[in-house]
């Protein structure tokens, strides 16, 4: 008979967990609950996990009563073995058990059929939890008293429901109860334990608790109730759905205000003021009809007080007057002096122990920005200047009391010093892009100090063999390589990249020609990866990258990626998609021959031996794309040869057709296996066809 289907309710509460933390808690939980289920081999029909900042909650729904019941085959001694070895077998089973003989490959064997029951579903849950529990990933953990943790923070309890008001018993440790049918309301508000029987029952009761569950219904509540207010004083919510999602984390029953700021602050750059009220107070930012800042705030709490709160707005509006007077004070005393003047507190700051100080990296990019001024359209000495100053705000209060500023805060005390705007946009946007999501610098000037700062970092942590590992990075060299990638592709650079690295590494006393060449090497192939990773992501065709890449001789990425395109355009031919099938064909013979002759045929194809047309014209056509194809060939040269390419489909075609690799004759089978062998090496001439997925397999 079909089994009842039913709903498991999970609820860890406990402390409050950090919001950064909760979007991957929430996946964590209903990944390890369902893979645990799986491995139990208990189904289920769907699984959705909630967070708020003190509980994890999880409903899989469809979930059996218990586990199927199984047949487990089990082989025993073979049929002719000895009596007691047969009995020990038949004593080993348990009762019931059918025992047959049956016929295998290596003789006959006696074969037992056990039945095993399926354990009840609510075991297994139980032990999921506990097990779940124990080994949770948090990026952080602690434990807490004696015999507790390790979680997030100190959990208080575990609702756990499996069907309607069905329990099942959570035991952390001896001694340790929770209350496995019942849960909390809101700290504050409503801090009372309350009997749940299911998961509708558990959503409407906390609701009424105060308590909204799920994360996307506080953000949206948060994001309407901001919007009217900012309505209401006629001003615009500034756009922020990092912020939003990190304060539905923070509170469990939203409650939207407004504050005011002094307006004794309001000439504080715009970014100093977002700043402290995003990153230290979490605040929402307003705006005027004009798109300037306005004197007003959004702040989001966690409760609701008879005031209708008054004083918590106050409140907010005390702290903020206090951290933006230390913004004020630090503003006020940087601008006293030249950002010029700050360049050689630089020696007094460590880059990185076998690279220097902080001085010294900014004069290795100075030298590199110069020199990758013309290829970036930029003046050669602004960007010099620029790579000059573009470090120097490091040594301001601002900065030091604010590190997310650094590079902002140069742009303006450039401006202040009378910098020309390029030089001072330079020294702002050299950082960027951070991520994938990021703006690119698009200023010639800009472009130049950031691939400088970029290549410099790269071509040192490469130098001193300082590699990222599996998913450990600590020098966010990937995140480097990408912005390297980014700023030639997204602004059309011609670079030659192989001599800049070379004019880096030169900037380095301490290595020599033979370790750069290592170093070129590697690098080369970190920024192949990440190259490949970044058009993988956006859906480009990475095989064919890898496949110009391992045929070497492009050292300009640009370039790289347009032959990349052209080629992809060839191969969704008629005339390229069967060339690449010829090409696997002709790689495939070529390769299991050799392996049955234990010989190599890449050996010298010899003319005499033709005996039929067809081996003729596939050999003109062979040579007509070698002499096409140029050591290093530009894009237009690269078209070229792939328009040669596009005539060897017929040759090719014709020669299968025709002609007979395996024949009697071993002088003109050897001869022909070479020809094949020259059809993989000529299309590998042009790119590695064997790193292109397609084709015959």
């Amino acid at each position: 008979m079909p089994q009842n289907k039913k709903k498991l309710l999970l609820e860890l509460l406990s402390e409050e967990i950090p919001a950064r933390m909760q979007a991957r808690a929430t996946d964590d939980l209903k990944r390890l609950v369902c893979d645990g289920l799986k491995e139990a081999g208990l189904g289920f029909q769907s699984a959705e996990a909630f967070v708020t900042p003190r509980r994890l909650a999880l409903v899989v729904d469809g979930i059996p009563e218990k586990q199927p019941d199984i047949d487990e085959e089990r082989r025993g001694p073979r049929a002719d073995a000895p009596v007691h070895a047969v009995k020990g077998f038949k004593g080993s089973l348990p009762k019931g058990a059918k025992v047959e003989k049956r016929q295998t490959e290596k003789g006959e064997f006696f074969f037992a059929v056990v039945k095993q029951k399926g354990f009840p579903s609510d075991i297994l849950i139980g032990q999921i939890v506990i097990d779940v529990v124990r080994k949770f990933p948090w990026p952080k953990s602690m434990n807490w008293g004696e015999g507790h943790g390790p979680w997030v923070r100190p959990i208080h309890n575990i609702l756990c429901l499996f069907g309607p008001r069905a329990s099942i018993a959570i035991t952390l440790e001896p001694g340790r109860d929770f209350r496995t049918t019942e849960t909390m309301g809101h700290p504050f508000l409503s801090p009372k334990w309350f009997a749940v029987k299911n998961f509708a029952d558990y959503k409407a009761k906390l609701l009424a608790a105060q308590v909204m569950l799920d994360p996307a219904e506080r953000a949206s509540v948060i994001e309407a109730e901001a919007q009217k207010l900012a309505k209401k004083a006629k001003l615009k919510l500034k756009h922020d759905p990092g912020l939003l999602a990190e304060v539905a984390g923070l509170v469990e029953w939203p409650v939207v205000k407004m504050g005011s700021i002094d307006k004794a602050f309001m000439d504080l750059p715009p970014e100093v003021l977002t700043t402290v009220m995003r990153h230290h107070q979490k605040y929402f930012a307003l705006l005027d009809k004009k798109g300037k800042l306005a004197p007003k705030f959004i702040v989001v709490a966690n409760t609701e007080t008879k005031d209708r709160g008054k004083v918590m707005v106050a409140g907010n509006e005390r702290v903020l007057r206090a951290r933006l007077a230390d913004a004020k004070f630090f503003w006020d005393q940087d601008r006293k002096r030249t950002l010029e003047s700050r360049v050689q507190e630089l020696a007094g700051r460590v880059f990185h122990a076998q690279l220097g100080t902080v001085m010294d990296k900014v004069i290795r990019v100075e030298e590199l920005a110069s020199e990758l001024a013309e290829s970036c359209g930029a003046n050669s000495s602004d960007a010099r200047w620029a790579a000059r100053l573009c470090k120097a705000d490091l040594s301001t209060g601002m900065v030091a009391e604010f590190p997310i500023l650094q590079g902002v805060m140069g742009r303006y005390h450039a401006l202040n010093d009378g910098e020309n705007a390029d030089v001072a946009t330079a020294i702002a946007e050299h950082y960027g892009p951070l991520g994938p999501n990021d703006n690119c610098p698009s200023a010639p000037v800009s472009i130049a100090v950031a691939l400088a700062d970029r290549i410099d970092t790269l071509v040192g942590f490469f130098g001193i063999k300082e590699f990222p590992t599996g998913s450990k990075d600590p020098y966010a060299l990937r995140r480097s390589a990408l912005g390297v990638i980014r700023l030639i592709l997204e602004n059309d650079l011609r670079i030659n990249l192989s001599g800049i690295f070379e004019f880096a590494g030169q900037q380095y006393d301490q290595w020599d020609q033979g370790q750069f060449a290592e170093i070129s090497g590697d690098l080369f192939n970190f920024l192949n990866d990440r190259l490949t990773v970044a058009l993988r992501e956006k859906g480009f065709p990475h095989d064919l990258v890898n496949a110009l890449f391992a045929r070497g001789g492009e050292d300009d990425l640009w370039r790289l990626v347009q032959k990349a395109k052209s080629l992809k355009e060839f191969l969704e031919t008629d005339d390229g998609a069967n060339l690449l099938v010829a090409y696997r064909r002709a790689h495939n013979i070529v390769r299991i021959e050799e392996k049955k002759d234990s010989e190599r045929y890449s050996g010298k194809v010899d003319e005499n031996l033709f005996s039929r047309d067809e081996e003729r014209e596939l050999w003109i056509s062979l040579n007509e794309v070698e002499q096409a194809n140029p050591s290093k060939p530009d894009m237009a040269e690269f078209d070229q040869v792939l328009s040669v390419l596009a005539k060897l489909r017929r040759p090719v075609d014709r020669f299968f057709d025709e002609v007979t690799v395996n024949c009697d004759d071993s002088y003109l089978r050897k001869n022909r296996l070479r020809l094949l062998s020259e059809i993989a090496s000529c299309l590998n001439r042009v790119a590695d066809f064997s790193k292109i997925e397609g084709g015959e397999r």
